[in-house]
């Protein structure tokens, strides 16, 4: 019992690593297939569900039968298992690709965001020139302003003996102080414009910076970014790449480790003549030894000199003639290994021989 168990170690983990990678397949085939005919989802998950099932049961079935199962029905059924691998590989892409859209509809989102807070921010960069080159222009008109002074005048004055006298106009100086005050309001209102302004731009800007720096898109893309950037490929054709490989390996893994399971089982449960677990090194090493004494005991007997053969023929009596049934040949039973010229054979005496391929006592086997 132990013994079997041991035998059932290595085949069990194959086994188990095909059904991981099948089920696998078949829920992201089921899932694709779903979403490409979401009008009827629920009837497709039931149809792709015992379509997976059924790829490999043909795949077992095909491994253990191939040699005695009718050949149109072999032939169909090989078409079938791979029209299968085909719709699986597909549903699979549709699963792929579909995620791949949901994400990339969210970077497509973000970038319109940080392309609309950019246009909304040159708008108020804008402003903010616009109102510095007014605060410069005011500041200039300021420092003209005060540079303005009181002039000397002539008035006419009837008690001079000259008829003038002269005097100091403030005319200019309080009409410059008066402009001086107008102009320090407007600088005042337009500072308060300028840091509205100011502080827009700057919100606009943390808000930027929040949308590029998304965990949400750049933990996702970020890679398939970085290589399109590096390649200077499209961040498209760089995932229908990625997605090409994973299907053409995924499903014809799944239906590679399937048979591997099968003959793993086979190896490990075969059994000899008397229905006792056969060791395969054990096999090889007897047929080996067995081909190896056989070899040296013909050439021996090839070597033997015929004249080194001595016949009593007087010994020979003609009543002692009588019929011999010669022994029975031993019968082929099964082919233990097939090989490219020559199989090993079991016999119904218990022992194995190599046999040429396209021998007629192993014809039927």
């Amino acid at each position: 019992m132990i013994k079997k168990l041991q035998r059932n170690i290595f085949p069990s983990i194959i086994a188990l690593s095909a059904l991981s990678v099948s089920a696998s397949a078949a829920f992201y085939s089921v899932s694709g297939l779903s979403k490409l005919f979401a009008g009827a989802s629920f009837e497709v998950i039931i149809m792709a569900g015992s379509l997976e099932v059924a790829k490999l049961v043909i795949a077992s079935l095909l491994y253990q039968y191939w040699d005695t199962i009718n050949k149109l029905l072999r032939a169909y059924l090989s078409i079938a298992a791979v029209v299968l691998v085909l719709i699986t590989s597909m549903g699979i892409y549709g699963f792929l690709s579909a995620a791949y859209q949901e994400t990339y509809q969210k970077l497509v989102v973000n970038e319109n965001q940080i392309e609309f807070l950019e246009n909304k921010s040159k708008f108020y960069e804008d402003d903010v020139k616009r109102y510095d080159e007014e605060l410069e222009r005011i500041s200039d008109n300021i420092a003209t302003l005060s540079n303005a002074k009181a002039s000397s005048i002539q008035v006419r004055d009837t008690t001079s003996s000259t008829g003038f006298r002269q005097t100091i106009s403030t005319a200019e100086l309080r009409l410059s102080q008066n402009r001086i005050n107008v102009e320090e309001e407007n600088r005042k209102n337009i500072n308060a414009k300028r840091t509205v302004a100011a502080d827009s731009l700057q919100s606009i800007k943390l808000d930027i910076l929040a949308l590029q720096n998304s965990s949400d898109t750049v933990g996702e893309l970020g890679p398939l970014q970085y290589l399109s950037g590096l390649t200077g490929t499209p961040m498209d054709k760089i995932i229908n790449i990625l997605l090409l490989v994973i299907i053409f390996v995924f499903d014809p893994l799944a239906i590679s480790l399937v048979i591997a399971a099968n003959f793993a089982f086979d190896i490990a449960n075969r059994k000899n003549l008397y229905g006792e677990p056969e060791s395969q090194r054990d096999i090889f090493t007897d047929l080996d030894e067995e081909e190896d004494s056989w070899d040296d005991e013909t050439w021996e007997d090839e070597e033997e000199d015929v004249n080194d053969i001595e016949v009593e023929f007087d010994q020979v009596e003609e009543e002692d003639w009588k019929v011999v049934d010669n022994e029975p040949e031993p019968k082929p039973v099964k082919i233990v290994q097939k090989g490219p010229s020559r199989h090993r054979v079991l016999f119904d005496d218990g022992k194995q021989r190599r046999v040429d391929k396209d021998d007629n006592i192993i014809k039927y086997l």
